[in-house]
């Protein structure tokens, strides 16, 4: 099964759209994410990450919704044992 996993867009570094990254909050886990597909995401933005890549841009109360269902589901375990998840 694929998953992607929303999260907050905190910064922007490369002029490049191709090569643009961003740093992306997890609930408290920063990791570096490729920006390449949503070329209009901004610092703040909440995007959908897949494989290091976000693949799209979604408002907050979407972003929760899915954290909500990932956590029905089970699949947020590991993660929110290592920090708090909205």
């Amino acid at each position: 099964m694929c998953l992607a996993i929303p999260g907050r867009l905190l910064s922007l570094s490369g002029e490049d759209p191709l090569m643009r990254v961003g740093r992306v909050d997890f609930g408290g886990i920063v990791k570096q994410v490729h920006l390449a597909y949503v070329p209009g995401a901004k610092p703040g933005d909440h995007v959908l990450v897949h494989v290091g890549f976000a693949i799209s841009v979604l408002d907050e109360a979407e972003a929760m919704r899915v954290f909500a269902h990932l956590r029905e589901i089970g699949e947020l375990e590991e993660w929110e044992a290592r920090r708090e998840i909205p």
